[in-house]
């Protein structure tokens, strides 16, 4: 079995919010956070998958997703290239 650490990304005219979290299914785990039934930040917001990694145990994923939560500058690095991908 397999851990992701997943950022999503919500676009909105006034704001652009991010979010990590962790799964062993990133297409299930998107659906419930788009259908209101994910994380309590996450509801009543339509969220884009932008960055996945996959990691072999659980425990690399939970420290990776820790990581990822606290460090804004990679989550910014993150950001710019998904909007390069886009141009």
């Amino acid at each position: 079995m397999y851990f992701y650490v997943y950022m999503l990304l919500c676009v909105n005219k006034n704001y652009k919010i991010s979010y990590v979290g962790y799964t062993t299914n990133p297409i299930k785990r998107l659906n419930l956070h788009n259908s209101s039934k994910g994380a309590k930040f996450t509801k009543g917001r339509r969220w884009k998958m932008i960055y996945k990694k996959r990691f072999n145990n659980k425990s690399l994923a939970l420290k990776y997703e820790y990581k990822l939560k606290k460090d804004i500058k990679l989550r910014k690095i993150i950001k710019e290239k998904y909007y390069e991908n886009l141009a």
